[in-house]
């Protein structure tokens, strides 16, 4: 390599840095994006991080510096994220929207199941919070899988495979091939807010895209899709604050 190509070569950026506010160390990933034309910062709740998008020419010492700036701004939305909750006895668990409590039942055969706003785990104490967790995409996928049928015979798409995945980025995903890939975090939402989700991915597998034509469709398929927008909006947010 020539001394001036040496010159020009610019570091590589790094993965993320920290930013200090009040004497409390705060992660900022980095992201360098093509068609960013300014920072910005978005609060990751899965990862309890900030995330700084910027212009793919601007200079990393510019996004350090604007990190630090907004220190105050990150503090404040990364602190307003709710502490994550185990699925330990005690705790409450939306079951379809619904408030559960979890309750250990050790001299009860069995695995899990539900009664009077509980949900009962038999067996040793070391396995309750799988237990639960096993039971809640088991509960994620019979849903999931009884709307996307429902919405695809409507449709008259094929779909191929239904995956019930842990998605930070995203509620459901489809592809051109007929796959359809959910969060089973949208069991502990109430059913209408499944319910959108699943006419959303059915009709990409019509509409690959976000256009106009994409929506009514959805529109047509789930009439309420809005008010499920804005569920999602308001409270998407904390369906992630349980363990996964």
């Amino acid at each position: 390599m020539s001394i001036i190509r040496r010159l020009f070569q610019r570091e590589p950026d790094p993965e993320a840095i920290t930013v200090s506010h009040e004497g409390v160390a705060y992660t900022v990933a980095i992201r360098r994006l093509a068609q960013a034309r300014r920072f910005t910062l978005r609060v990751r709740s899965t990862s309890r991080d900030a995330v700084l998008s910027m212009p793919a020419r601007a200079r990393i010492a510019d996004a350090i510096g604007f990190a630090e700036r907004h220190g105050a701004w990150i503090a404040t939305r990364l602190n307003r994220i709710p502490d994550r909750l185990a699925f330990l006895p005690g705790a409450s668990v939306p079951l379809r929207g619904v408030p559960h409590t979890i309750s250990h039942r050790p001299d009860r055969r069995g695995t899990v199941w539900v009664e009077n706003g509980s949900i009962l785990v038999a067996g040793e104490a070391e396995f309750v919070s799988r237990r639960v967790r096993d039971f809640l995409k088991r509960e994620a996928r019979k849903d999931l899988e009884a709307a996307t049928r429902r919405y695809a015979d409507r449709l008259g798409v094929k779909v191929t495979r239904i995956g019930i995945r842990d998605q930070a980025s995203r509620w459901g995903s489809a592809s051109s091939t007929g796959a359809i890939n959910y969060s089973w975090r949208l069991i502990l939402a109430p059913p209408f807010v499944l319910d959108y989700l699943a006419a959303h991915e059915v009709a990409h597998l019509k509409e690959m895209n976000h256009s106009p034509r994409f929506w009514r469709i959805v529109k047509d398929l789930c009439p309420g899709m809005e008010p499920a927008k804005a569920w999602l909006r308001a409270h998407g947010a904390n369906l992630h604050r349980y363990e996964g």
